[in-house]
C-alpha cells in the first residue's frame, strides 16, 4: 500500500474536499482519501498493483484539483 499527502491549492471549502474524496475514492485500488480545506492538503492511500500515482494525478487534474508540484 502506498500513501501520499499533497497540497492542493484549489481547495477553498468543504465542497471541494467532498468532490476530491468522492472522485478519487472511485478509482480501483484506492483505499482512502482524506482532504482538509483548512490546510489545503489531501492524503491518499492506494494499492500500486491496481492503480498508480500518475493515474491519480491525472484524475485530480481532470476534476480541476491538481496537486501542487
Amino acid at each position: 500500500m502506498n500513501n501520499r499527502t499533497v497540497q492542493v491549492p484549489n481547495i477553498s471549502c468543504g465542497h471541494c474536499v467532498a468532490t476530491i474524496e468522492r472522485e478519487i475514492s472511485e478509482v480501483e485500488g484506492v483505499f482512502s482519501v482524506e482532504g482538509r480545506h483548512d490546510t489545503q492538503d489531501v492524503t491518499i492511500s492506494w494499492d500500486s498493483e491496481k492503480t498508480s500515482w500518475q493515474e491519480i494525478k491525472v484524475l485530480m487534474r481532470e476534476i480541476n484539483y491538481p496537486p501542487a508540484g
